[in-house]
């Protein structure tokens, strides 16, 4: 409600960049999530290099916009389609390393390293924030119009070195649009209501909270059905199904297993960070480039374990390794549920 009420440009920006509001306009992670599969079907079909630059070019477009905005409802909306972007390029960018590196050693230190943008990028991007929040104009519109830019050189960079898209192998092009509309409906129900419960008038006990969840969880479950189905065709009526339940089977249920430890373990890694930023900045008082600050470490110990993970993961068993990383992340947390605030930064933080 009060975001509504705010009239000058500074009020509006101290509202948001106070971690807790500034959550709420990640509402391009909700559109992000449910396109991904829609996306990496039309990347399998036209072209991932070209699913690659549409994509990373909607994001830089929609960033830029969003530094434009002029008021929140405008910028809640051009973050949303900003997702739409993120759900082309991801799934593209996989697909491309997948088809640049045979399987092999090498593969897994191209995927080794394209997983280190994420504690590279988030660090960094930690600390452009936090110089950018702390000394750039009292606004919003400093780190989208550096999103923006960024967005811009990749393309290029992707015109120029990414390969050219070879010709689709698929033999049925066609899209299994009922399933999309499924997904991608269940999906943002979902994410808003969890999002959002804990924000409206009578918490989770709110009626329209109940009935999105409801709707959403319904849905889901017709997805499935649906696929289930489609997958079970063996005539050429029905297009092939968006997502094949039985690769959920592969390898004795070991793919199953490792995409659910691995949402547990993201849930906890962004968690943690969004909880540590609050920590800093409103437990301890510190302004944006000192939060930024005591983020170095993550990325300093993230890009060093991607090398380390490159060098020994055709050596030691993969669950070693993933015992390592989900038990850290966990220890991660627990420091800060125990963290002593007059403790030195090193014991804890």
């Amino acid at each position: 409600r009060s975001c509504r009420l705010f009239c000058t440009e500074g009020e509006l920006f101290r509202f948001l960049s106070h971690p807790y509001h500034s959550d709420l306009l990640r509402s391009n992670r909700i559109l992000q999530g449910c396109f991904l599969i829609f996306f990496g079907r039309l990347a399998d079909l036209h072209g991932r290099k070209k699913a690659y630059l549409l994509g990373t070019a909607w994001l830089g477009v929609f960033s830029l916009g969003c530094g434009f905005a002029q008021n929140i409802n405008t910028l809640y909306v051009l973050r949303g389609l900003q997702g739409v972007g993120a759900a082309a390029l991801v799934p593209a960018a996989l697909g491309i390393l997948a088809h640049a590196f045979p399987p092999g050693r090498t593969r897994s230190i191209a995927f080794a390293m394209f997983s280190s943008g994420a504690p590279v990028g988030g660090a960094v991007g930690l600390q452009i924030g936090g110089i950018l929040t702390q000394w750039a104009p009292a606004t919003w519109r400093a780190p989208f119009f550096l999103s923006a830019g960024l967005a811009a050189g990749v393309v290029i960079g992707g015109m120029i070195y990414i390969d050219k898209d070879e010709p689709s192998t698929e033999e049925d092009r066609r899209v299994d649009w009922l399933g999309v509309v499924l997904i991608t409906l269940a999906l943002a129900l979902i994410t808003f209501v969890l999002g959002q419960g804990e924000l409206a008038p009578q918490r989770w006990r709110t009626p329209y909270i109940i009935a999105l969840l409801v709707i959403g969880v319904v849905l889901l479950a017709l997805f499935l059905v649906w696929e289930w189905y489609l997958e079970r065709d063996t005539g050429v009526r029905r297009p092939p199904p968006l997502m094949k339940l039985s690769m959920w089977k592969r390898a004795n249920g070991k793919f199953a297993a490792m995409q659910t430890i691995a949402f547990f373990e993201w849930a906890s890694f962004q968690s943690w960070s969004f909880w540590a930023q609050l920590y800093y900045q409103d437990y301890t008082g510190l302004d944006p480039i000192l939060t930024a600050i005591r983020f170095i470490p993550m990325f300093v110990v993230g890009l060093s374990c991607n090398f380390v993970v490159a060098l020994v993961v055709g050596h030691v068993p993969g669950v070693i390794l993933i015992v390592l990383g989900t038990a850290l992340t966990g220890l991660a947390g627990l420091f800060f549920a125990i963290i002593q605030p007059s403790a030195t930064y090193w014991a804890y933080g």
